[in-house]
């Protein structure tokens, strides 16, 4: 059309183009071919749906032992065997919980087992900051490959060592027992369960020197030169800069030496035979004999001895998230 075009020239020419194209009305208009898109809103909430989903059903997997645990443990004789099993007791017993108390020591177990594990942590904090802290800012000779063959400790599982140490707190009981004249039995004392940990010498006492030294590895080292400046010796600078900053790693091990402690099993198995110097490890074990098996008595003292556990890990689980973290800080 010309420039000089009229308005109703303009309408005439739709007009005819209209007639021309009349039955074959798609041939002259170009497609547009629509495309499926995800609402981003929409697809973050049916993302955090499915997690959620996931993980909701893989608590309950985990969850499921110990309810079936606190469960059993107030139902009677005659509910255990029960086919199909019954789920929530009907009537609900209490014995589980106070007979073992009236026919052993169960008190004593848990005051042994509370003092074995405190001593444990205080020692393995000590030995493990002072190793720590000469590994992650002391120049010495054969640092490093002093630092390795503490690392190389925790690939020996801790049966490879359990003769030696046996056989070693043996002759030191012999040995006393010669030159002091009367009888020394290291047997049946939280000694030989507590000691090494003031020498870092348990089986937590490489991986917590190994923590608490990459976490002082992050504490600028100006502030040492600022220390030794004014005249503050190494004691200082431990004690007075790199210790107090260490605190977070500090919990991470004592969180996890309290776990490891107070589950202990196989340490008391073997130096407690008497009664009264067993942990609760090793009491629950008086539950289950060769001839009778009392269910719901080991269930409810498992589930005593775990309040501890879960109040300790609700109440410091960052510092248990932590420690998987700080162990890989340089």
């Amino acid at each position: 059309m010309s420039p000089s075009s009229t308005p109703a020239d303009s309408i005439a020419h739709a007009t005819m183009v209209g007639e021309a194209n009349r039955g074959r009305p798609y041939r002259n208009i170009d497609a547009v071919t629509p495309e499926f898109r995800f609402d981003p809103v929409l697809k973050a909430r049916a993302g955090k749906v499915l997690l959620h989903t996931v993980v909701i059903l893989g608590a309950l997997v985990f969850a499921a032992p110990l309810l079936w645990m606190l469960t059993t443990s107030f139902k009677t004789d005659g509910q255990l065997f029960d086919s199909p099993p019954t789920i929530l007791p009907n009537p609900a017993t209490l014995n589980g919980y106070i007979e073992p108390f009236q026919n052993l020591p169960f008190g004593r177990f848990y005051f042994n087992t509370a003092m074995i594990t405190i001593l444990n942590i205080l020692g393995l904090l000590i030995s493990a900051t002072l190793a720590g802290f000469a590994f992650a800012r002391m120049r010495f000779p054969g640092r490093n490959a002093l630092f390795v063959v503490v690392l190389a400790t925790m690939m020996l599982p801790e049966q490879v060592t359990i003769i030696p140490i046996y056989v070693g707190w043996t002759r030191l009981g012999q040995f006393l027992t010669d030159h002091l004249g009367t009888q020394i039995s290291f047997f049946n004392t939280p000694i030989p369960l507590t000691l090494p940990a003031f020498f870092a010498g348990n089986y937590a006492g490489a991986f917590a020197i190994f923590l608490v030294r990459q976490y002082m590895m992050t504490i600028p080292l100006d502030y040492d030169d600022a220390a030794r400046i004014d005249g503050a010796g190494w004691f200082q600078i431990f004690w007075r800069i790199v210790l107090p900053q260490a605190g977070p790693a500090l919990g991470v091990v004592a969180i996890y030496a309290f776990t490891w402690n107070w589950n202990d099993y196989l340490g008391p198995l073997i130096y407690l035979n008497q009664t009264n110097a067993f942990t609760l490890a090793r009491g629950l074990a008086l539950l289950n004999s060769r001839f009778t098996t009392d269910y719901q008595g080991i269930m409810a003292q498992t589930v005593l001895s775990l309040i501890p556990v879960l109040i300790i890990f609700f109440f410091t689980q960052r510092s248990y998230i932590q420690g998987t973290v700080v162990s890989g800080v340089k």
